[in-house]
């Protein structure tokens, strides 16, 4: 039989396993927060300013091989957030005279935030609901982070993976 299409075996257990999370940091109710995601990033906050062109976005877009920036004034608070969406949006209006475009005339002014104190659950939820895939994370008035919707889904999906874990051990050990 093709090796990819062989049923799952026992023996395939017994491999050494790596984990980034332990099952306690990712069943834990109260560690299911914004935070713990901030945590595991390198807490790099990609910005731009109002005034700058959409060509300069879209090579700090390429550059840092993210999907948004936030927009912030020069004490970096926060203005709002332009992503490739915005940006493909804009060629559509505008074809060929878009780039050389300003931030401010394209960014997303009312931007959905959270705090590194709100449950996982709730952010996704948000996220899904209003069809966006980044929301800065707001420390009071400052900027702490920005997550997204894949970081969100990734801790979820390792959360899963672990309490499966668990259940297998309860019923073979």
């Amino acid at each position: 039989m093709v090796e990819s299409y062989r049923p799952h075996l026992r023996k395939d257990d017994e491999d050494a396993r790596s984990h980034s999370q332990t099952a306690q940091s990712n069943t834990a109710e109260m560690n299911a927060i914004v935070q713990s995601i901030l945590d595991q990033k390198d807490g790099a906050v990609h910005a731009i300013r109002p005034q700058q062109s959409l060509h300069d976005a879209v090579i700090a877009l390429r550059d840092h091989h993210i999907g948004a920036l936030l927009v912030t004034d020069q004490t970096g608070a926060l203005l709002g957030i332009l992503s490739e969406r915005d940006i493909v949006r804009k060629l559509a209006e505008t074809p060929g005279t878009t780039l050389p475009q300003k931030v401010e005339d394209v960014m997303t002014r009312k931007v959905e935030t959270c705090s590194p104190s709100d449950p996982l659950v709730t952010v996704l939820k948000r996220m899904t609901s209003g069809r966006f895939r980044h929301m800065p994370v707001l420390d009071g008035d400052r900027v702490a982070g920005i997550v997204t919707i894949g970081d969100v889904v990734h801790y979820r999906l390792t959360a899963l993976e672990h309490e499966a874990l668990q259940i297998k051990q309860l019923i073979v050990g």
